[in-house]
């Protein structure tokens, strides 16, 4: 178990000194999932949080794309292999802890958690789901594979390995690599 006082202090300075309550329980619902995930390596929780704060703009809880996708591909009825679809009639755009795009993780997504994400994407902003979403995408959870991008923690953070710049792969390539894994060496030190 994690010694959530203890973690909430230490890590508020990443936070300018005091955290809302809505940091607080987007933490606490993290903490939560992965307590009951059974998963163990610190370092993989840690990169999960710095992941977060930095896709959700510091606020710890899942939020929807600034812009809505706009001047993105993915911002159009338009999958990844570029082919143009019609219903449902909906726009794959960023949304939870993890910015979720595109019609097909959307789809994957939510055969894999049994949620109806194609047809209500709005569910990756429900706490509960949008952390199951980042936990299944980021680890090789029940698909055995990294479902994001193909890549996983298990492939950074390991017995031989810590590796918290590439670990962005995970996500989305090396964009914000260095800053991101700044924030998860301090999200590691706050959860030891």
């Amino acid at each position: 178990m994690i010694n959530r006082t203890s973690f909430f202090n230490k890590i508020r300075p990443l936070f300018g000194g005091k955290l809302t309550q809505q940091q607080v329980e987007g933490m606490t619902g993290i903490l939560d999932e992965w307590e009951k995930s059974g998963l163990t390596d610190l370092r993989w929780l840690a990169y999960m949080l710095a992941t977060s704060y930095h896709e959700t703009d510091k606020k710890m809880y899942p939020i929807e794309e600034y812009g809505k996708g706009k001047n993105r591909t993915y911002g159009y009825k338009v999958k990844h292999s570029g082919k143009k679809y019609t219903s449902p009639d909906k726009i794959y755009y960023g949304r939870g802890q993890v910015q979720l795009t595109w019609y097909e993780n959307y789809e994957k997504m939510g055969k894999l958690l049994g949620v109806p994400l194609l047809e209500k994407p709005e569910l990756a902003l429900d706490s509960h789901i949008s952390v199951k979403i980042m936990i299944e995408g980021m680890t090789t959870g029940k698909s055995y594979v990294g479902d994001f991008t193909g890549k996983h923690l298990g492939m950074y953070f390991n017995e031989k390995t810590e590796d918290w710049v590439n670990a962005r792969r995970i996500i989305n390539g090396l964009d914000k690599a260095e800053l991101i894994a700044g924030y998860g060496k301090k999200f590691y030190q706050a959860l030891k």
